[in-house]
Parts: structure tokens; sequence; C-alpha cells
């Protein structure tokens, strides 16, 4: 079984064993600066409503010189943030575009396809084979370097088929501090970032989209389910398809932010901070233990520090940060 991560919790081996004013200046709330809903954003100042509408308009001007555009689409709230921005400077010139493969969670394509209906603009599906790429499998720490490449390559092909100029993605500033070797992809097929070019972190995302009515606006992260695995473990489409089936048996429990981190025949549960108190619970304890078990995992332990993600890569992170 691989290591734990480093977050100085003993995994046991059982769930029951586990260490239990005016327009112009109005101020937008934000998420809590400690918890900015699982993306761990650093402390910002209140943001007003001038800044947002400056920002829309700035960032509408630039993707409007870009002439077309496709947009890697999640759905989550960043990539939708520029959707909803290439929608209004390019209209049916702007394509959304979600790739489907195995390590997309359950729930994450009707989500995409929601919110581009809301958004209006035109969106369509692909499929990546990032499993047949041996550095994914692998499973280093620059295995999202090989997702993002698969990626970017399937997009790139779409683009020169369809006659579009440029790739968006939805990397935004606050991105350029944690470990993202996805950005070395990115760069190397010429995608282009409008939130990270703009200086535009994650609590000015947030207050941009709720500004615009995006429904995604305040989703919590979902990264793709091989984040779920420690660096080391190889991936593989049974492990992913287990950790996909333990999440989504919690998430029918009643628990929303969560990770199921893969180790092997044991999972280790974290959860936010507000659900810790009712799944420490002995009959709660039982009901979790059900789940992961009938998802495939042996044991199973509920992490007693609150949810935070990255919780796989931020070693990679000290002591020095790097970009």
């Amino acid at each position: 079984m691989t290591s734990p991560d480093n977050t100085g919790t003993t995994l046991g081996t059982s769930i029951a064993d586990a260490a239990i004013a005016d327009a112009s200046t109005t101020a937008i709330p934000t998420a809590d600066a400690s918890t900015d809903a699982s993306t761990d954003a650093p402390t910002h100042a209140p943001i007003t409503i001038a800044e947002v509408e400056h920002r829309i308009t700035a960032a509408v001007d630039q993707i409007r010189g870009m002439d077309s555009v496709i947009v890697a689409f999640s759905g989550g709230v960043d990539s939708s943030l520029v959707a909803a921005l290439a929608h209004r400077a390019l209209g049916a010139k702007a394509l959304a575009v979600t790739a489907v493969s195995p390590a997309l969670a359950t729930g994450e394509l009707d989500g995409a396809r929601s919110v581009a209906a809301a958004l209006g603009i035109n969106h369509e599906v692909i499929t990546t084979d990032e499993l047949a790429r041996a550095g994914y499998v692998a499973n280093g720490p620059d295995r999202c370097y090989f997702c993002k490449s698969e990626l970017y390559d399937r997009l790139a092909e779409l683009a020169a088929t369809r006659g579009v100029a440029t790739v968006l993605s939805g990397a935004n500033a606050d991105d350029q501090g944690d470990w993202r070797p996805g950005l070395r992809a990115a760069e190397e097929h010429s995608v282009r970032h409008p939130l990270l070019e703009a200086g535009i972190g994650k609590s000015l995302v947030r207050a941009m989209a709720d500004y615009l009515g995006v429904p995604s606006a305040q989703k919590p992260a979902s990264p793709c389910l091989a984040s779920r695995v420690p660096h080391g473990t190889p991936v593989d489409t049974a492990t992913l398809a287990q950790v996909d089936r333990a999440e989504q048996a919690l998430r029918a429990l009643g628990y929303g932010v969560l990770r199921v981190r893969h180790y092997g025949e044991l999972a280790k549960v974290e959860l936010n901070a507000d659900d810790l108190t009712r799944a420490l619970g002995s009959l709660e304890r039982s009901r979790i233990n059900e789940a992961i078990t009938n998802a495939g995992y042996r044991h199973a332990a509920i992490d007693v520090e609150p949810f935070k993600s990255g919780n796989l890569t931020v070693h990679l992170l000290m002591p020095t940060r790097r970009r």
C-alpha cells in the first residue's frame, strides 16, 4: 500500500478505528478567505462592482480580438467564466468543448451541459485517451502534463479542422502559485489563459461569475479522479471507477465537498469541516464504512483534518513554491 500523503493523519484499518455603498463602490461578498469553496484561495480585499464590470469589459475586449475560440470547458467556475466571456465577445464563433474519459467523475458531463445551455454557448463533447500515455499511467508528479497534452492535442486538431484561431483555458492567476504541470502543456500548444493573463484570481473569478449569472459560480473544485491516487501508484480504469463509485456513494449519504483518496485496499475519506462532526458519530461511521466497502475497498478511514484541495501535491510546493 502506498504511503499516506503529508496530512499527519494516521490511517486505521477500519473506519471505526480512525482518530476521529453606491454601485461603483459596493463590495461583492466573497467566500471565506481560508476556505474559498475548497480551493483555499488567499485572502483578498473586498471586490467592488465597478472592478468586476471593468474586468468583464476588458476580458470581453481581449477575447473579441481573437476572432474565434475553443474553450476547454469542464463546467467548473473557471472555464465557465471564460466560456461566458467568450460567448459575449464572439457569439457563435465561440465553442465550449468538454473532454470525456474514465477520469471524469459521474455527473460532471451533465453539469457541463447544463452550464453551457444556460450560457447559450455552442457546446460539444470529445473523447480523450490519457490512459494511452505512459506518463499519465505512471502517475508521477507531472501526471497533469500528460493529461493536458492529450486534451490540447485533441483540441488543436478540432481547431484546425474548424478553422478556429485560438484555444482558451480557465487557468487563473492563483494557479501560478500552485503545482500546475498542465500549464507547460498549454504553453507547448499555444493555449491562451484570459484569466491568468489578466491577473484574475479565484475570488475575482467567482465574483465575476456571480455577476454574470454563471450557474457554477460557487461550484466547488472537482479535479479529475486521478487526483485521488497518490503519486507513484499507477492509474488505471478500474481504480478510477472504484474511486468514482465510492465518492458517489458518499454523496448519496448527503456529503457534498469530499475526496476519497485511494491507497490500494484502503480508502481515506476527506470531508468538509462542516460534515466531520456528523461523519465521526458511530452510526454514521458505519454507514460510511458500508458505502466504501460496497465500492470495492476492504478498509476505510476518515481523516480527522478537514478536506483541503491539493493534499496529495502540497509537498511538491515545499520548502519553496515551484512554478
